[in-house]
């Protein structure tokens, strides 16, 4: 790995209170707020944990606060407005600093360090792709800490994407390019196949796997006793797990983030309806057709087969849709590991507060779900048998 290119402003922490209640309390470094212990904070989960965040922070300045509860940062601004905290910690080159009319603290101990932006790259990049490293070098100390405020003041506070920002600055440098402008332009912006396709991969796949597992341990749970309790209890216990809190153990396990670890936490979260479903609708079957068909001579496998499973069809593929419809709405987690879908605008729309973005990211997430209901609804009806489907309301 390389590091290079130091883009030219310093994105380091901070902390902010209203402009009005720093003036009526006289607060104006970090070494005030010492003498306000009744202020509430409201401080990032990133702040909170960084060995360089809150704690080291409180003990450099000896302040009398116990540690808050995490709050999301594009959050933590509109919080602050609604009178909810008093005190925040920032980026210095956040855009709405000064849209509340922040008073940003000055760290009069320079506890904090420069947090000066610059990339890192892979060894290889400039032999690999020479035309990008040459723009990226282009980039050298051109954007100032007051032109990153700005530029974040387009996305944040503008509506603009991400791309639409970037293509307007490279204009300015002589590049670039047409931009998609409202939601329709961002709905289906150059992204959307490519996002649409990650998703289908991550919900189809997993639904896939989980299938291929959960029919053989609904099936067990049916036939052993002694298995049963043990297979309903894990595979019910797996749903208790927090999806992030998953992903996380997953993610070592793996030794990797992306789409591995993600398939693995909805083939999990997938189990438990096609497990039970299968269990349920093999134990509701009338005792009596089981025994009249041993009666005919047929094997415990055809059993299964050509009577069993038919009878059960309907319940395992409600079990099945199910897993399906709850797929579509958790694979947008997948995002936070890097493995893409729709999760990807909603994550930069709750990094940025942006309702435009995470309604691009939540409305296609929802209609798939739509979709992929009235799909199993038609499944239903050519793979149940007519005999099955004949009571129907």
């Amino acid at each position: 790995m390389g590091v290079g290119v130091s883009l030219g402003f310093n994105n380091t922490y901070a902390l902010a209170v209203d402009g009005g209640q720093a003036a009526a309390l006289g607060i104006a470094t970090l070494s005030d707020l010492a003498r306000h212990p009744a202020l509430r904070l409201g401080l990032s989960q990133e702040f909170i944990g960084r060995a360089d965040g809150w704690e080291g922070l409180k003990k450099a300045y000896g302040l009398p606060f116990a540690t808050p509860r995490g709050l999301d940062h594009g959050l933590a601004y509109e919080a602050l407005a609604a009178g909810q905290v008093d005190v925040i910690d920032a980026y210095s080159t956040d855009a709405k600093i000064e849209k509340y009319r922040l008073r940003v603290l000055e760290d009069d101990r320079r506890y904090f360090p420069r947090y000066d932006a610059v990339i890192l790259y892979r060894l290889d990049l400039p032999q690999r792709l020479p035309k990008t490293w040459a723009a990226l070098q282009a980039l050298e100390g051109r954007i100032s800490a007051g032109r990153m405020v700005a530029l974040n003041a387009e996305a944040e506070l503008g509506g603009k994407t991400f791309a639409a920002v970037a293509e307007d600055f490279l204009r300015e440098q002589g590049a670039g390019g047409a931009v998609q402008a409202g939601f329709w332009g961002r709905l289906f912006g150059p992204d959307f196949l490519r996002l649409t396709g990650e998703h289908l991969t991550l919900v189809f796949v997993s639904l896939v796997l989980a299938i291929l597992a959960g029919l053989p341990l609904g099936i067990a749970a049916e036939r052993m006793a002694a298995l049963r309790q043990p297979i309903l209890a894990v595979t019910g216990l797996v749903q208790t797990i927090p999806s992030l809190a998953l992903l996380a153990f997953l993610i070592p396990l793996f030794g990797t983030i992306g789409a591995a670890p993600a398939l693995a936490a909805l083939f999990l979260y997938s189990l438990l309806p096609i497990v039970r479903n299968t269990y349920t609708g093999l134990a509701e079957i009338p005792r009596g057709m089981i025994q009249a068909a041993l009666a005919l001579g047929l094997t415990s496998g055809a059993i299964l087969r050509l009577i069993e499973l038919p009878l059960a069809a309907r319940t395992i593929l409600a079990g099945i849709k199910t897993a399906a419809v709850i797929n579509v709405g958790t694979a947008t987690i997948a995002a936070f590991v890097g493995a893409g879908g729709y999760g990807e605008r909603i994550a930069q729309g709750l990094a940025l507060n942006d309702n435009g973005a995470l309604l691009a990211g939540a409305v296609p997430a929802a209609a798939l779900a739509l979709l992929v209901h009235g799909a199993f609804e038609l499944l239903d009806r050519w793979l149940v048998p007519a005999g099955l489907g004949a009571g129907r309301g």
